[in-house]
């Protein structure tokens, strides 16, 4: 099912044959397929149980499953802390797991922010940005949504690191998955109207991941000179949004929501 309506979304994500492409997204008409595969299941599927999950739970809980998955895959963090040599993070991130591993009820609840040592996110995408290794093209991958190659296989690598994977109860790990899945989409609530507005949702979401990615590999040292340029591309992709759609090019781009 899912093949067919890829094949039947494909025409609509051509691209005009003398548009400009961004230099990030080589394979832009595949991803825009992807993308909008990704978002027709979104809205049929995750967001309205997200939203009701919303609704129904009391936020105590809501905010006590968080902190339990983030402490739950806290170690990924710390094995890509050692994998970048930040051993001072190591030491942080390791007394913050353990803190909240058992003051915290198995990370229930997160008295380590509290006591100063607040969440860190390290991946192995950002371990190989570290050491220099370039993202690569941007690509769309189904179900999981925005990525690039370096990222892409970042998390197939950061399973092994995962403490989940190396339970062998299918009664545990599934169900676990599950409610990871339901809390990543909750988290996202919020983000969902910037999408809904924006002039094209699909390069909106590829501008925001490739920024945010390029700030967390830095550890918010990014340049001015990079700002400059991403911002550049930014104004170039809108202005090719607009000739694509016949508008006049000479018109004030509509500002996306910051």
């Amino acid at each position: 099912m899912l093949a067919v309506a890829c094949l039947t979304l494909f025409g609509c994500a051509s691209l005009p044959p003398n548009a400009k492409r961004d230099p990030r997204d080589p394979w832009e008409r595949m991803n825009r397929t992807t993308f909008k595969v990704n978002t027709a299941l979104d809205h049929a599927i995750a967001r309205p149980i997200a939203r009701g999950y919303q609704k129904v739970v009391p936020l105590p809980v809501r905010s006590s499953v968080s902190n339990f998955m983030d402490n739950l895959f806290y170690p990924i963090t710390m094995a890509n802390d050692l994998l970048q040599a930040k051993f001072k993070g190591f030491g942080q991130d390791t007394g913050r797991f353990l803190l909240n591993s058992t003051v915290g009820i198995g990370g229930l609840f997160d008295p380590a922010t509290k006591v100063g040592l607040p969440k860190n996110e390290e991946d192995l995408g950002q371990t190989f940005g570290y050491w220099g290794i370039k993202s690569g093209p941007y690509l769309v991958i189904p179900i999981l949504g925005p990525s690039d190659v370096r990222d892409g296989i970042g998390r197939v690598g950061d399973v092994w690191m995962s403490p989940l994977h190396y339970v062998h109860n299918n009664y545990v790990v599934y169900p676990i998955y599950g409610l990871e899945v339901l809390d990543i989409r909750y988290r996202l609530l919020p983000q969902d109207r910037l999408l809904d507005e924006a002039y094209d949702p699909y390069a909106f979401l590829r501008n925001a991941y490739l920024q945010r990615r390029d700030y967390l590999v830095t550890d918010g040292k990014v340049s001015d000179e990079q700002l400059k340029k991403q911002e550049q591309e930014r104004l170039e992709e809108e202005k090719r949004i607009l000739e694509e759609s016949g508008g006049d090019d000479t018109s004030t781009p509509p500002e996306h929501p910051k």
